[in-house]
């Protein structure tokens, strides 16, 4: 079902900026691909989606996650705890018992979760790679992926040195030597990396973090590997002071401006988080055109601050939107990620600092742009349709003046009524009509369960 025509919507929010940022009438699709938007009436025998009481928007990109959380939300110890805590108490003690079905089950409801709420292009980044893994984490996430029919960028994590913290209960964090990491990555290339423009499968080179898992004189090197292969660069950045202070201490520069000198900045980069940035730094990744990955809740829910994305988007850089893992985001779903984004930035610089469009924009155009996707994120004839549909018949939509933005202004859970990839149902009548969610809640009882004896055992055993 690849040719069909879209009818009755409240309004179609298009990612595009200005007075372009709406459209209204119908949107026909032919080959996967946006044919005619405006007056249309269905031609005889043509397949008609129903968007009455509905809006339409280009489908959402999630620029930056980590699917293996998914089964370690609020876990205990590290609710209250700010980033390093956290990552000493949660990832970083739980890696090692994510084994094949746990990062399966852990997939399936992150993709579930981002599906239902309107992502049709999804960027993991994975960063544990280990010998004592029986399985391939990439075989896992792109085969999870194919069922549900999105867009799946694969980054590629990963270290060279473990960043050591306080604490009993940290383990050794699996490393690998910078040659292993490029040959890991290659390989990766070469099963799964397309590059073509409608590509569902995408291989990105996204080390851990270029502050606290690489060592400096590797920059370059990895840096000269990622464009030998073609792909993008993608890495953690500034999402709090320990990575000023690092890069203070170590380099005598704030982290934008070492890369900067390591030439770690350009259009095929985009970092995640980006937090602590300086006025002079948010210049520099608009300049170079170095996109971010901008996680609100996941920054809010650690204390970690707000990153300036709408100054970096005044100045006409590149802000994507994302929800970071779930473990540090309970709600790792788009459409609360837009609520989110919309609302701090006025709460921070004022009521200019965001519109709905503005932050719609974001979810789509912006994300497309930092994946380096030219023929998604907005609705425009000849883009691909990518496209989601959201209905407006939840409470929470009725006595809006102004319908259309919705979606992005009334937070909550997404009524999602169809999504499309390439013209393809993701989504349909609100379901994932292959995923049986009874079966998905009992498997994540079941694995959550066994994850926390495990943690129950190893507290005994080492006395904790």
């Amino acid at each position: 079902m690849t040719d069909f025509i879209i009818t009755g919507a409240v309004g179609i929010l298009t990612g595009l900026e200005g007075k372009a940022a709406r459209a209204e009438g119908s949107i026909r699709v032919r080959q996967g691909r946006i044919a005619e938007i405006g007056a249309l009436k269905p031609l005889p025998g043509e397949k008609v989606i129903d968007a009455s009481n509905a809006v339409v928007t280009p489908g959402l990109v999630n620029t930056h996650h980590h699917l293996f959380q998914s089964v370690l939300k609020a876990v205990p110890e590290g609710m209250n705890e700010a980033l390093a805590a956290w990552l000493r108490l949660v990832p970083y003690s739980y890696w090692h018992r994510l084994d094949e079905e746990a990062l399966r089950v852990s997939a399936t409801i992150g993709l579930a979760e981002l599906a239902l709420s309107g992502a049709t292009t999804v960027a993991d980044h994975h960063y544990f790679f280990s010998p004592v893994y029986d399985f391939d984490p990439g075989d896992v996430l792109f085969e999870v992926a194919r069922h549900f029919g999105v867009r799946f960028v694969f980054c590629r994590g990963g270290a060279t040195t473990g960043r050591k913290f306080d604490g009993e209960r940290t383990l050794p964090l699996p490393t690998e030597t910078l040659d292993a990491m490029i040959d890991s990555v290659a390989a990766a290339v070469k099963r799964w990396h397309d590059p073509s423009p409608d590509s569902l499968r995408r291989v990105v080179f996204a080390p851990t973090t270029p502050t606290f898992s690489l060592r400096p004189g590797e920059l370059s090197e990895l840096r000269a590997a990622q464009r030998a292969m073609g792909l993008r660069l993608h890495s953690h950045l500034s999402e709090n002071m320990d990575y000023v202070a690092h890069t203070l201490t170590h380099h005598g520069k704030r982290p934008v401006h070492w890369l900067a000198d390591n030439d770690w900045l350009g259009p095929d980069v985009w970092f995640a988080h980006l937090v602590e940035c300086e006025p002079d730094e948010v210049k520099l990744l608009a300049e170079t055109g170095t996109a971010m990955a901008h996680c609100p809740q996941a920054n809010w829910r650690l204390g970690s601050g707000v990153a300036p994305a709408s100054m970096l988007d005044e100045l006409g850089g590149i802000v994507s939107l994302a929800v970071d893992g779930a473990a540090a985001n309970e709600a790792a779903d788009m459409v609360s990620a837009m609520y989110a984004a919309f609302s701090v930035h006025r709460a921070v610089r004022g009521v200019s600092a965001t519109t709905a469009e503005g932050v719609l924009r974001w979810a789509t155009a912006g994300g497309a742009r930092a994946l380096g996707y030219d023929d998604i994120g907005t609705i425009e004839v000849g883009n691909l349709a990518d496209l989601a549909i959201f209905d407006l018949s939840d409470p929470r939509y009725f006595g809006q003046h102004d319908r259309v933005i919705g979606p992005v202004i009334s937070g909550g859970g997404a009524r999602l009524r169809h999504s499309f990839v390439a013209g393809l149902p993701v989504v349909e009548n609100y379901a994932l009509p292959w995923l049986d969610m009874e079966q998905l809640a009992a498997d994540a009882r079941r694995v959550v369960e066994r994850i926390a004896r495990n943690e129950t055992r190893e507290k005994a055993r080492v006395g904790i």
